[in-house]
């Protein structure tokens, strides 16, 4: 099956799995569905084999909604001799859709089935190399046109999702098809996860212009081995040098140390970060310095704390960070809200019911928001470091000279505020 997928044209990837299901498993139908842009509806890959045409479905319904959902197989029988299977087709986290399968009962038994989900997560490797050289899936995955700043955003960024023997990681954002220049980026290795994560700087090409150039630099500076600072030091130049402070961009740098759970910050003007321990929501409030791209040759400095087996740690990106709240209101009340919320949701279904709570916010909802969760499992083996939460302060580099977001001598670099939430009422989700 994997050397079939292999020899197939990337436009024919479906037609030369369908030859192989039927002589091997006898599959008399198979069909491919694709998550759209999105997130709300699954749509097929044409031509449509099954006789009763697979149908658009909604992502939250039907039996394929439950296997994207669930990533477990499903199997039902409407009568007859023929049971139709559903398989997750996945890429280490990232999921891409469903493939639905009709074939004779007798080949159900639960080893078949291991077997055909086996081949779901192999047609994904292959649909992601195929994405590549043939428009048929992307054109498959829309539901209306995109913008030009959202083909460029799609292009850049690395996906929805990622996993790890330490972690989950899914993000969402919206508004899909007409995006507002969101970063996000992530690298994982055997030791390490490193994490970008960036506010949106408006709607149209500009913003996606700026935010493609500062993503490049950062992978530039990322696989050349720098370290955090030296990330943000060369995003930084190379926005200043493009825009002259006119396109500053608002980034959270983040490294995780997969063995210990230490993790390593540069909060340059950020997206909030959120942690979830414990069923008790609270706001990691780290020293904000400046955004990249806003002055010539800023300094930047990291920061540290850590994280216990069972973290939920969320980013919350949005076009315009700060939106006020009536008299008296906390602004951060509403993400708060949504987050406790959302708690029992998935990881992977989490940053969706966020930024859809936080769009139906009233009093200026912002216009676009993008949300990452990630689910911190640790390192299976036991650890070696205290399990303390808070920063160790500075640990290189100063402050710009202007002094914004300089931190008084003998304060500690990183605060946890507990927000107030509501109690739990079921999820902010769709």
């Amino acid at each position: 099956m994997e050397s079939a997928l292999r020899g197939a044209a990337p436009h024919l990837l479906l037609d030369s799995l369908r030859t192989s299901l039927a002589r091997l498993y006898a599959v008399s139908s198979a069909d491919l569905l694709l998550v759209d842009y999105g997130f709300t509806s699954l749509r097929p890959v044409e031509p449509v084999q099954s006789p009763t045409r697979a149908p658009h479905g909604a992502v939250d319904a039907g039996p394929a909604g439950h296997v994207l959902r669930t990533q477990q197989p499903y199997l039902f029988r409407d009568g007859g001799p023929t049971v139709t299977v559903c398989l997750p087709v996945t890429v280490r986290g990232d999921r891409f859709g469903v493939l639905v399968l009709a074939l004779p009962a007798d080949r159900t038994a639960p080893p078949a089935v291991e077997s055909l989900a086996r081949v779901a997560e192999t047609l994904g490797h292959a649909l992601r190399v195929a994405d590549r050289h043939t428009d048929l899936y992307r054109r498959t995955r829309r539901t209306r046109p995109l913008s030009v700043a959202g083909e460029m955003q799609w292009d850049a960024l690395p996906g929805r999702g990622c996993t790890g023997p330490a972690f989950d990681l899914h993000a969402h954002w919206e508004p899909a098809y007409t995006p507002g220049g969101h970063l996000l980026d992530w690298s994982a290795t055997e030791d390490e996860l490193l994490l970008a994560v960036a506010d949106g700087t408006g709607p149209g090409t500009p913003a996606a212009l700026a935010s493609t150039l500062a993503l490049n630099a950062l992978r530039n500076a990322r696989r050349a081995g720098l370290d955090l600072v030296g990330q943000a030091s060369l995003t930084d130049q190379a926005l200043y040098g493009q825009y002259r402070g006119e396109n500053p961009l608002a980034a959270l740098l983040l490294r995780f140390a997969l063995t210990t759970g230490e993790v390593e910050a540069v909060d340059a003007g950020s997206p909030a970060l959120w942690r979830i321990r414990d069923a008790v929501t609270t706001r990691v409030e780290l020293d904000r310095q400046l955004p990249l791209g806003m002055f010539e040759d800023t300094v930047y400095t990291t920061q540290r704390l850590r994280l216990r087996p069972g973290d939920r740690l969320v980013v919350v990106a949005r076009e315009n960070p700060s939106p006020p709240g009536g008299e008296g209101q906390d602004p951060d009340a509403p993400v708060a809200r949504a987050l406790a919320r959302t708690a029992h949701l998935s990881c992977a279904d989490t940053p969706a019911a966020v930024v859809r709570a936080l769009r139906r916010t009233p009093r200026r909802a912002p216009g676009a928001v993008l949300v990452l969760c990630l689910d911190w499992r640790g390192n299976p083996g036991p650890l070696t470091a205290a399990p303390e939460d808070l920063t160790e302060g500075p640990t290189e580099g100063n402050r710009h000279e202007n002094g914004v977001g300089t931190a008084e001598r003998g304060k500690a670099d990183s605060e946890v505020r507990k927000v107030p939430t509501e109690p739990h009422e079921g999820a902010a989700g769709p």
